[in-house]
């Protein structure tokens, strides 16, 4: 995925979204310690796309709280 797709989803739609890789990274992990996962790229792939929603929800955040504060 790509970050300017992302934040072009609502907050809602990450949240959920980051809660649905983090379950299929918990499965692509499962997978490979038992030798049944064939695309391990999955994994490196998964905690890209997950680092990249958290930002953007942490960003969003800031920009939240910096414009209550000022």
């Amino acid at each position: 995925m790509k970050a300017k797709d992302l934040r072009e989803r609502t907050t809602e739609d990450l949240g959920e979204l980051s809660a649905q890789l983090e379950k299929d990274l918990f499965s692509y992990r499962m997978k490979n310690h038992t030798g049944q996962l064939e695309d391990t790229s999955l994994l490196g792939k998964t905690r890209r796309d997950l680092a990249r929603i958290k930002l953007i929800l942490t960003e969003r955040a800031g920009a939240k709280a910096k414009g209550v504060a000022s």
